[in-house]
């Protein structure tokens, strides 16, 4: 449930007060519910979990609907999940498509260091995989899962430089950038 917690709190940010209607549009159509599995029942269930956490505040400003904004607590708790969508690969890659969708929240320089901390990790997961590869005997069809977490490491590192690059040469509006979607609050609600 982390992504669909670091989704539902990055978007009740994004608006600085939202209903769960809004929030499940919003992820719905980024596709969330592909790559993040993403459903509306999982939505309000986080709303529920992350205010009984403390995440997150209730208000109901016209009957019927529950409006819900950041606590503190919710403030650290988002920074934190979005910091370890970054920072370490995951066998499931849906933290990472989380944290892609809220990128914008991070500070450029903080982002760099963050996506170098998980470049480090890549390499060294494919160090070890290649000397298991190189060492590998018995029985030898396991080679080839060696095989492929190098290959999978190695498109990993690629893909990581790249968007390091990227965010070096200015790409992408960060928070801290003039007019960036990475301040709280700072997303136009729809028409």
């Amino acid at each position: 449930m982390s992504a669909t917690r670091l989704l539902v709190l990055g978007v009740v940010r994004g608006y600085g007060r939202a209903h769960g209607y809004l929030i499940g549009n919003d992820l719905i159509s980024w596709g969330a519910g592909d790559w993040a599995n993403i459903k509306w029942g999982s939505i309000y269930h986080a709303l529920k979990q992350l205010t009984k956490d403390g995440y997150l505040d209730e208000d109901w400003p016209v009957p019927g609907r529950t409006d819900y904004q950041l606590t503190e607590a919710g403030e650290f708790e988002y920074k934190r999940l979005l910091a370890e969508a970054f920072r370490r690969p995951q066998p499931r890659p849906d933290m990472l498509f989380a944290g892609l969708a809220m990128l914008p929240s991070l500070e450029r320089e903080e982002a760099i260091g963050l996506l170098e901390q998980r470049l480090a990790h890549l390499e060294s997961a494919r160090a070890e995989a290649a000397e298991k590869l190189d060492g590998w005997q018995e029985p030898p069809h396991v080679r080839e899962l060696y095989g492929l977490w190098v290959h999978t490491a190695d498109g990993g590192i690629s893909w990581t430089r790249g968007l390091i690059d990227r965010l070096r040469s200015g790409e992408y509006p960060m928070a801290g950038d003039p007019g960036s979607p990475g301040v709280a609050g700072s997303w136009p609600l729809p028409a």
